[in-house]
Order: structure tokens, then sequence, then C-alpha cells
């Protein structure tokens, strides 16, 4: 009778190790939504339409787009849903990051990492910023559903000086790029007023917008009646304040007129951000980059010591932290200018806001001391440090990103909307910090728990 009592004993704690293992295994896995339904119960919703806060909220998804929402309790859903419990947390828009750099390299595993790096902080969207043809290929890996990442658009092979030589040779690039199915065409420096010319009106001919740099030879003014489809890093932006600038050779200026701030005419920011609003030219600041690669008042030890450079390789960060140094090393680097510089950098930010251009969101990861994810959400308290609300800072990363790629349906929490979603701890329209506090990602129909994101992260881990 022992025995048996013992044996059925066994059993029963066999039998609840079993059960408690599959809970623990599943919470440590992504949920495939497919045709089950998800649902955020009695969660506080930051539509992003407009600044508001939703409270008490359930929200269905299915199939990767929001089907219902209403107040909670009152929203019919199936009893095989999975019910994520949102009381005392927030519920966003997934962020968008607009100037992301996808490793352009023949294997998969790197971009796969960079791009998981991503979705596990909350960057659902992204626009690759230096293509390569294998690109294309991890966009369909992305699109059937094959990897966790954020949706992805992706530009082709760089456009500068040492890719085109002639007019002759940028039109034709720009049609094998067009025909190859790439999503826009990235321009870098060295381009000369002619081979300019030949990009853009091919890419007009052929139907593919073009965006990044401004050549210095180029300028700003010929950029914006060009019609990019965005101006990142503020390229041409302080050189388009200085009088007096065909005088001033382009490594005299240095990069983004660094070394030549002190000589603008604040002035002309009027004219210059009434020309980008006029035509509809949408920019992407990448402040992070200037304030964690240019500015004097960060020492490149102290940044390699940030908590997210864990995910980077030492040979990575030693390269950022030589990058860093030898530009305050260069002759031309003074402390003092270098923060006016970068003031007058969010000045234009501020002012650009302020008379209805276009923001978007974006930090130029990875780059100098920018982990992909992590530089997303320092630029949005960048943005905020230059004079934005903290509801203006994440329009920036979505609703502008749908307006931008003509997608209603990316960007705001609404009935039909997709479902690229964050659950927040806190609440970011009263303090921007709190995008980090992540407590689940909805992503290409994938809901991504707290405990699924600490696990990939750790695995992630560089040392």
């Amino acid at each position: 009778m022992l025995q048996y009592a013992t044996n059925n004993l066994l059993k029963a704690a066999f039998a609840c190790f079993l059960v408690l293992f599959s809970i623990s295994s599943m919470a440590q896995e992504p949920v495939h939504s497919g045709n089950r339904e998800i649902v955020f119960r009695a969660v506080n919703v930051i539509p992003m339409d407009k600044e508001q806060v939703l409270a008490d909220q359930d929200v269905v998804v299915k199939d990767g787009v929001i089907s219902a929402m209403g107040k909670s309790g009152e929203v019919k859903y199936g009893k095989d849903a999975l019910v994520i419990n949102g009381e005392g947390k927030y519920l966003m828009p997934g962020l968008a990051e607009m100037h992301a750099h996808v490793p352009p390299v023949n294997e998969f595993e790197p971009m796969e990492e960079v791009l998981k790096l991503f979705a596990l902080n909350g960057i659902t969207t992204i626009r690759g910023m230096l293509g390569h043809p294998r690109h294309l290929e991890l966009r369909d890996k992305i699109q059937s559903g094959q990897l966790i990442s954020p949706r992805f658009y992706t530009s082709g092979p760089s456009f500068n000086g040492n890719s085109v030589k002639a007019p002759a040779e940028g039109a034709e690039m720009v049609r094998q790029q067009k025909q190859a199915g790439y999503d826009f065409l990235k321009l870098h420096p060295g381009l000369t007023p002619e081979t300019f010319a030949a990009i853009a009106s091919t890419a007009k001919e052929v139907g593919i917008p073009f965006a990044g740099h401004v050549s210095y030879d180029v300028g700003v003014w010929r950029a914006i009646e060009s019609g990019y489809a965005s101006i990142d890093h503020l390229d041409g932006f302080v050189e388009s304040l200085v009088p007096s600038l065909d005088t001033i050779p382009e490594q005299q200026a240095g990069l983004f007129a660094m070394y030549i701030a002190n000589q603008a005419d604040e002035s002309r920011i009027q004219k210059l951000v009434n020309a980008l609003r006029e035509n509809d030219i949408w920019v992407v600041p990448t402040q992070a980059l200037a304030e964690r690669w240019i500015a004097a008042d960060k020492d490149p030890e102290e940044l390699r010591q940030a908590p997210e450079m864990k995910y980077m390789t030492l040979k990575t960060l030693d390269n950022w932290t030589s990058t860093k140094r030898n530009l305050m090393q260069n002759p031309q680097y003074d402390a003092a200018k270098i923060a006016d510089y970068l003031q007058l950098r969010r000045k234009l930010i501020y002012e650009a806001n302020r008379n209805g251009v276009g923001l978007l969101l974006g930090s130029d990861a990875p780059q100098v001391f920018n982990v992909p994810g992590f530089s997303t959400h320092h630029e949005l308290k960048y943005l905020v440090d230059a004079g934005l609300s903290p509801y203006e800072a994440l329009r920036t990363g979505t609703v502008n990103v749908g307006r931008y790629l003509n997608r209603p349906d990316i960007g705001t929490i609404k009935t039909g909307a997709a479902a690229d979603l964050v659950l927040l701890a806190g609440n970011p329209l009263k303090q921007i910090e709190q995008t980090q506090q992540i407590e689940g990602v909805l992503v290409g129909k994938r809901w991504l728990p707290k405990s699924y994101i600490e696990q990939e992260l750790r695995k992630l881990q560089k040392r």
C-alpha cells in the first residue's frame, strides 16, 4: 500500500513538474499568433493620433491587425485568445528606426542579429541605409515570417564619388537598382552637381525615391529643389547658414560643417525650414550620432562601458573608440566650438519641428557608440533635449513614419491598423525614458514577452 501511494505521489509530482516545465518553456518562447487572437486586457492605450491616453482598454489583435478595441469588458474575443494583462501598463505603436544599417555582407547571421536587436527593443520598422544584394533576399525572408524582425525597407548599394564617376554611370545605376527591386536609393558624399543631376532625374523618370547625405558640392538648396525623399544627419543644413561657403574647402568645413558652425548666420534658419516644409522634404536628424561621436563632453572610454555595449564585439568597440579619439585629436577640433555646433543642431531640429517640417526617428545604428535598438531610444531623448515634447518626439517614430511611407495603418493604434505594438511599464508621454521599460513587443505577428526578450538579449551578448 505504501509502495502504491509513493508511486502515485511520484507520478503526481512528475506530472506537476511537466506542467510547470511546459509553462516555463512557453514563457521563454515567442508566441506566433497565426489565426489565434491576442488580447491586451485593461491596458492604457497611447493611440498617437493625438496626445492622449485611453484608459482601461481591451485591444484585440488577429492575424497581425488590430481587429477590435474598446472599454475593457465590452469587447468580444474568442475563448482561445492569448490574454495579456495590461493593467497599469501602457500600449503604444512600435517605433521605427529610419536610419538603420543592416550589415552589407553575404552571410545572413550578422544581419539577423542586428534585426533581432532592433525587434527586442520595440523597433517594428526599419529603413536600411546601405544596401546589398542579399538584403533583397533578407526582405523576402522577413515578409514570409521566417525571422523575428522589424518590417524592412532597404536601399541599394551606395551612390557616391567612388561608385559614380560620370552622369551616365549614375543614370545606369539608378535603372539597375530600380529593376532589382530596392525600395529607394542611398546617396553618400562625393557626388558632383552633374552626377547628382543625372541620378535625380533618372530616379524621377523610373519612379524610385532617393535619400541620405547631401554632397558638399551639391548643397542643400539643390537637394531641396530636386525632391529628396529625406535628408539625413541635417547634412548641408549648417553649410546653408554660412555666408561665402563657396570659398571654404570641404575638408576645412569638416563633417556636417562641424568646424565652421561658428560662422553660421542663424537668421537664415527660417528660410531653410520654410523651403524644407514647402518642398515636403523629410528630415532624419540622427542627433544620437552627433551627441555620441562628435560631442567633446563624452569620453570614449565612458561610452564603451555603457550597458548596451556588451552586444558589440571588442573589435567594433575598439574601432569606435579610435574613431572618436581620432576626431577629437584633429587640430581643427575645439571642444567649446563643438559644444556650440551641437547646440546649433538642436536649434535646427527644434525650428524644423516648430515650422511643420516632417521629422523621422533615426540614430544611424550600428555606428559610433550607437547600438541597434538601444540608440533609437537615445535618439528620442536627444529630440526632447532639443525642445520637442515627448509626444512630438514619439510622433517622429510612429505617426510620421506612416505618413512618410504612405501607410496609414502604421504608427497608430486603431481598428484596422497593423499590430506593431510595444507594451511599456510607464507612460512615455510624461517621461520619454519610459520607452525603454519594455514589458513585451508584438512584431511580425509574434508576441515577445519580457522573459523571452531578456533571454534572447543574453544570447546576443558578445562577452
